[in-house]
Parts: C-alpha cells; sequence; structure tokens
C-alpha cells in the first residue's frame, strides 16, 4: 500500500540539499524532513505497538507537519486540535477521538493544567527533547497491506453535536492525482500556505506539495501584508488560498507581475474579485474547487472555464461522479435544482463509533444543479451550515449554548450574506430585554470565529405547522430587520 509519506526516502536521496519546508522560524531541506518524520514515526511505533491516535494542539509551523507525516509513516492517527477552540471545545473533541497521547505546545498548556487528561501530555518542547535523543533513523519501511486511518477530524451531525471523520491515506493518495492532472502541481513549484494547518484545504495543501518534492512555505498566522512580502521574495509560483485572503490580496497589490497558481476553497468566492484577478493580472491562473471534509474534491473551475460559466462551482474532476436527485431518488434534468449526490474514489471512511462504512454515493445535503455541459451550480446548504470565510459553523451548535442561559426560552442562529466573509452567523432570541450576557457567555463557550457577528430579539418566533421554528421564515425577517436599520 502506497503512503502519503511514501517519496519522501527517494527526495532525500535524489535532492538531499533541496528545501522541503520553510517556517517563520527555520528552513529544512529534505534530507532533514525525511529524517524528522522517520525519527517521530520510531517515537510513536515505540510508545504502543500497534496502531494509536496522537492528538496535537500545534500552531503553523514544521512541528505541526512531522507530526502529522510522523503519524502517518508510523501507521497512526493523526488529530489535529484547533488552538483557537476554547478548552471546553478541546477536552470535548478529544474525549471523543479517545486519543492514546496529545502533544501541546507550550503556550497552550496553562489551559490544561487545571483538569488533568486521562492521557499522556507532551508539551512541544518536552517532544523536541525527545525527538533530539532519538538516534536510530528508519528507511522508510513501515510495511502493511492495510489501509490505516491516518487523519481524524471533526465535523457536525444534524443536531450539531460534533462527530469524528475518519480517512484513509488511499483517499488522499488519489487527490494528489487530481492535483497533479487538474493543477499542474509539480516537484518544480513552490507553494505558499497562506492559512492554518487545521483546515483539511491547507493542511492538504502543504502534504500534497511534499509527496511531490516541491517547496512549502507556511505562515505561522495569516497577514495580508506578509504574504505579499513573501510572495515578492520567495519566488512562489503557488498559492492555497480561501476568498476572504483573496480579498486582502488583492485590496494591498499583492499579486505582482509574476506567474503564479491561484488555488482557491472553502467558501464562495464572489464574482466581482475573480473578474478582478482575471482582468487585473494577467499572469495568474486560478482554481477555484468545491469540495468538503466527507467529500474532497468534487469539482473545480478554471480560470478560462470562469469567463464562460461564471456563476459555476465547475465540471466534476476526473475520477468523479456528480448527480442530482429530487427528493424522490429520481435523477433530475438539467437546470433542476436538486440534492447533490457524489460517488468518488477520494471520498472518506465515514464517521468514528459509527460502525458502518459510507455509502457508494454520497451527500452532505448541498443542493445544487448540473447544465448541459456538466458544470455543477451550488443553490445552497440544505443542512443550514454557515461558511465563514472558509470555516465551517454549525448553528445547532451555536443554538446550544444560546438555549442554556437562563434569560433564553428559544433562539435560532441563521447565515446571512457577507462581501467579505461570504457569510456570517446572525443570533435571534426570543422574548429577551437585552443580549450583553448572553454575548459574554457565547464568547466563553466558543471559539471566536463561531460567535454570531450579529444580534437580534424577536417576540414570537415564525413556526411552522408543526411547531418548529421556522428556518427559512426567520431568515427572510433578519434580512428584513437589518435591511432597515442599515437604510
Amino acid at each position: 500500500m502506497i503512503k502519503i509519506t511514501e517519496n519522501y526516502a527517494a527526495h532525500a536521496n535524489i535532492k538531499p540539499d533541496h528545501i522541503a519546508i520553510i517556517d517563520e522560524k527555520e528552513s529544512i531541506t529534505y534530507q532533514e524532513w525525511h529524517e524528522r518524520v522517520e525519527t517521530s514515526a520510531q517515537w510513536l511505533k515505540e510508545t504502543a505497538h500497534q496502531q494509536k491516535r496522537v492528538a496535537f494542539l500545534l500552531s503553523n509551523g514544521v512541528p505541526f507537519l512531522q507530526m502529522f507525516a510522523g503519524a502517518a509513516a508510523a501507521g497512526w492517527t493523526a488529530v489535529p486540535l484547533d488552538p483557537r477552540w476554547r478548552h471546553v471545545e478541546c477536552v470535548e473533541k478529544l474525549l471523543l477521538s479517545q486519543s492514546d497521547l496529545v502533544i501541546i505546545d507550550d503556550r497552550f498548556m496553562k489551559r490544561f493544567e487545571k483538569n488533568k487528561l486521562d492521557m499522556p501530555v507532551f508539551s512541544l518542547s518536552e517532544w523536541e527533547e525527545r525527538m533530539n535523543l532519538m538516534t536510530t533513523v528508519q528507511t522508510n519501511k513501515h510495511d502493511t497491506k492495510e489501509d490505516p486511518v491516518f487523519y481524524m477530524g471533526f465535523t457536525s451531525g444534524s443536531t450539531g453535536s460534533p462527530k469524528a471523520f475518519i480517512r484513509r491515506q488511499h483517499s488522499w493518495i488519489e487527490s494528489f492525482q487530481m492535483t497533479a492532472s487538474a493543477f499542474g502541481i509539480t516537484h518544480k513549484d513552490h507553494v505558499l500556505i497562506l492559512g492554518t494547518l487545521l483546515s483539511s484545504h491547507f493542511l492538504y495543501g502543504a502534504i500534497s506539495t511534499l509527496y511531490f518534492g516541491g517547496t512549502v512555505t507556511l505562515l505561522e498566522k495569516f497577514s495580508p501584508v506578509k504574504g505579499k512580502k513573501v510572495l515578492e521574495r520567495e519566488g512562489i509560483t503557488a498559492i492555497y488560498t480561501v476568498p476572504t485572503m483573496t480579498e486582502s490580496l488583492l485590496k494591498i497589490d499583492a499579486f505582482g507581475d509574476h506567474p503564479l497558481l491561484v488555488i482557491s476553497s472553502g467558501a464562495d468566492w464572489g464574482i466581482s474579485s475573480k473578474k478582478q484577478l482575471v482582468t487585473n493580472y494577467p499572469h495568474v491562473t486560478f482554481f477555484d474547487f468545491y469540495g468538503t471534509s466527507e467529500l474532497s474534491f468534487v469539482s473545480y473551475l478554471s480560470s478560462d472555464d470562469f469567463l464562460q460559466k461564471p456563476h459555476s462551482v465547475g465540471r466534476p474532476f476526473s475520477t468523479v461522479q456528480v448527480e442530482v436527485r429530487s427528493a424522490d431518488q429520481t435523477i433530475c434534468q438539467p437546470y433542476e435544482t436538486g440534492r447533490i449526490y457524489v460517488k468518488s474514489p477520494m471520498s472518506f471512511s465515514g464517521y468514528l463509533h459509527e460502525g458502518k462504512p459510507p455509502q457508494e454515493w454520497l451527500t452532505v445535503y448541498d443542493m445544487g444543479w448540473l447544465d448541459e455541459d456538466g458544470y455543477l451550480y451550488m443553490s445552497g446548504r440544505e443542512n443550514g451550515m454557515i461558511v465563514y470565510g472558509g470555516l465551517n459553523i454549525f448553528p445547532e451548535e451555536i443554538e446550544r449554548v444560546l438555549n442554556k442561559q437562563p434569560e433564553v426560552e428559544r433562539s435560532i442562529v441563521i447565515g446571512l450574506p457577507d462581501p467579505y466573509w461570504g457569510e456570517i452567523p446572525v443570533a435571534i432570541i426570543e422574548k429577551v430585554q437585552q443580549t450583553k450576557t448572553i454575548r459574554e457567555a457565547v464568547k466563553e463557550k466558543l471559539a471566536s470565529y463561531k460567535v454570531p457577528k450579529k444580534w437580534l430579539v424577536i417576540d414570537q418566533m415564525i413556526e411552522t405547522s408543526g411547531g418548529k421554528i421556522a428556518r427559512a421564515s426567520m431568515k427572510k425577517w433578519a434580512e428584513e430587520q437589518l435591511s432597515c436599520k442599515q437604510s
């Protein structure tokens, strides 16, 4: 079985001094990268003699990628945790993942001093010391005929409760082939990763580049000014981005005059912004792709395609089949809206603890249609998920926190369009005098990006005939209320 780390030994042998990764603290060659991944894998295998799970709470940098790749090489499962999560969120995800050990950046260790975790905990500095004491280096042979789970991420179900999705290595190997054939990424590329590695979009961008043998540059945290400086001096040939980052770079004229490939995903990218990039920077080629944590790559739109079909999210990747189905599961005609189903070798392997593999045809309850040429168009999210600057926000998760507050009888969170963020979460609360204390409570419980950006109060929720809150009607009401306030 081919692994996502399989090529590191060859890269180290053929071009040992070629730069693999540049972060804001160091620059390492492929020889060093190969040795670090092998050392990490060996340490994990010595820690336990069977496949295990390692969680880590780390910022963008070489150690993050080293732990992720080391776990994959050892046959372990990597469980990245988001530093933006509150302590209670981190503990919740750790318990859900049933991780066997956790590595935490020294800056975040204080979060876990009061509540001891029932698993071995290493600070980043302690782990690095252990790596330095390791002397034996393997030869990248971790033979197994199996395809172990190598990556666990988190999403939410229809109830808003967190769910852990799992992914096997073959799914990313298949995705690497699509990156090469559709986007043209090769070992010659120097790729800038603009965002957090906690996003599978950016993590994939880094790991796929290392698989090909290119060079990865990481920003510890996105900054338009930093991004522009790197683009000016580092010889970058490609960037992974999301629309909000692209908008910020456009504002400061960061795209220079050198050929550049822009690979974007994670949220709706406005037509005016795409047009600005195409018009003002003819040396830039972009690919905007639609995908999800569960489905991986689904479809992609090139800058050339954009000129012909500006509203589309593109045509399916060559190994992907897409069907749009009506409520009775019949296949929709061109331009007929329905639920999107995907059949793909790149799909995930299911959810942890569910005990059943995913079906051949999968849906994440996105709605859309296909045109007569097979290009896909999105009309909305059936489950109400909000995509805020490339980050997924599930309304039910915020509503659970809101409804626990003593002042709140009922609440609803909906997503409204925003020219910069794509969508923003808006909270509507029934029968309260003021929202200040409620806001503070939410800020304490949830990551900052999940906190509603606008707050509205209503005397009585609009209900369906069955007595449930009518989400569509409430969304329309919120749009009208905010429109009145702005006028």
